[in-house]
């Protein structure tokens, strides 16, 4: 999920940090070697000043490949209408799902993934849609997206089981209406822990994470707003802030949290858990309950602070070339019995109110899958935020991990 990597424009900030914080220094030294006029010690400044900008030429460089690479290493489709494009979070479409489809309705699938919303965005902005039908941004990127014109209108009139959904995921702000998305998987961001080395029940919010007993220990979602929430929602604070101020106080608590911190991550969480390569930390709520299928040590904890909500949503890009295609695919998902067997095999609660009743009562009745009222009444939908603001978020990113 939900689910944040640094922009292009944070790379180019990193590099450009260390860049004046190396050679700054450098040219001081030389500096003082002249004003010394000791022309052996100066000459050996001078080299190592030559070799630290060929070092970083080439880190700008490598960085450049990297932005071109958003830009111009796009898939190449075929022009066939027996074809569909999707480009959707890994982990979320089973695999028997996809080739069940494609036997059913004799269209092949080409199906890539990525795993951040950013990536996403990056490539349908660079240089326009390059062939995707369907894709799938979490909630507060919907708004991003649609803000930015790179979704295509939804004719529900082609949306045959549209009236499975569950209402209460339906018309929230990222996209009111529900004109441009679908939700597909939700969850939440809670913290988890293993009994065999930590009392669940001392454990009941994020500020807990701060005991020093937890020294080293952590599991953070290598993702940009999810760990600033936990430092925002710690101090009582908005977790879609848009306040500099606030997003500075947020990542002063979270460098004192820094030395706690194990690893930050936001794939194979499931298997570290499980494998108790990590005890403690936070995680989304469907990986947690996988990882408790193999792992009868592991518990999940919902914040007494709060905590993020999150929605994954299907959605057809703005120039889809197979729009009959697309729609099949949509109506498919939304069948409860597919959407039951994707929550199965996936972990996360399903947005398809009639399938619920088709999942076995260890899934319906799990308050970590499906919590109560009282619990999602804590629950805060991360929304979308202004480049500038989020721009203020990746600067203070990046300190924290090249602190940490």
């Amino acid at each position: 999920m939900t689910h944040t990597q640094a922009s292009k424009y944070g790379l180019l900030s990193f590099a450009h940090h260390h860049i004046k914080r190396t050679l700054l220094p450098l040219r001081e030294k030389l500096a003082e070697c002249r004003m010394r006029d000791n022309k052996t010690i100066a000459q050996r400044w001078q080299n190592m000043r030559v070799e630290k900008r060929r070092v970083y030429t080439r880190l700008l460089s490598g960085l450049a490949a990297v932005l071109l690479s958003l830009t111009y290493a796009m898939p190449s489709f075929a022009d066939d209408s027996d074809t569909l494009n999707i480009y959707i979070w890994g982990g979320e479409v089973p695999d028997d799902v996809i080739q069940a489809f494609q036997k059913e309705t004799g269209i092949t699938v080409n199906y890539s993934t990525y795993d951040n919303n950013e990536t996403l965005y990056a490539k349908l902005t660079a240089v326009g849609n390059p062939g995707y039908d369907i894709i799938e941004p979490s909630s507060y990127y919907v708004e991003r997206m649609r803000s930015v014109g790179i979704l295509q209108k939804l004719d529900k009139s082609r949306l045959v089981n549209w009236h499975y959904l569950n209402p209460e995921l339906l018309n929230k702000s990222y996209d009111p209406g529900q004109e441009y998305s679908i939700p597909h998987l939700w969850g939440i961001t809670g913290i988890f822990v293993n009994d065999k080395y930590y009392d669940p029940t001392k454990i009941t919010s994020w500020k807990d994470l701060w005991n020093p007993a937890y020294r080293n220990k952590l599991l953070m979602l290598n993702d940009l707003r999810e760990v600033f929430s936990v430092s925002l929602l710690t101090l009582g604070l908005n977790p879609n802030t848009s306040d500099p101020a606030e997003i500075k106080a947020a990542y002063k608590l979270l460098k004192t949290l820094s030395p706690n911190v194990k690893l930050y991550i936001d794939d194979t969480v499931i298997s570290i858990i499980t494998d108790e390569d990590a005890t403690i930390g936070m995680a989304w709520n469907g990986d947690v309950y996988k990882a408790m299928q193999s792992n009868s040590h592991v518990h999940f904890i919902f914040p007494s602070e709060g905590y993020m909500v999150w929605s994954d949503n299907f959605a057809i890009a703005k120039g889809a070339p197979h729009l009959d295609n697309a729609y099949k695919f949509l109506n498919y998902l939304m069948r409860p019995d597919i959407a039951a067997k994707v929550t199965i095999e996936e972990g996360y609660p399903t947005a398809n109110l009639e399938a619920e009743k088709l999942l076995p009562a260890s899934y319906r009745n799990s308050p970590i899958i499906y919590p109560n009222n009282a619990v999602l009444d804590k629950a805060t939908f991360e929304t979308d935020i202004t480049d500038q603001s989020l721009s203020v978020y990746a600067h203070y990113w990046e300190l924290l991990k090249l602190e940490s």
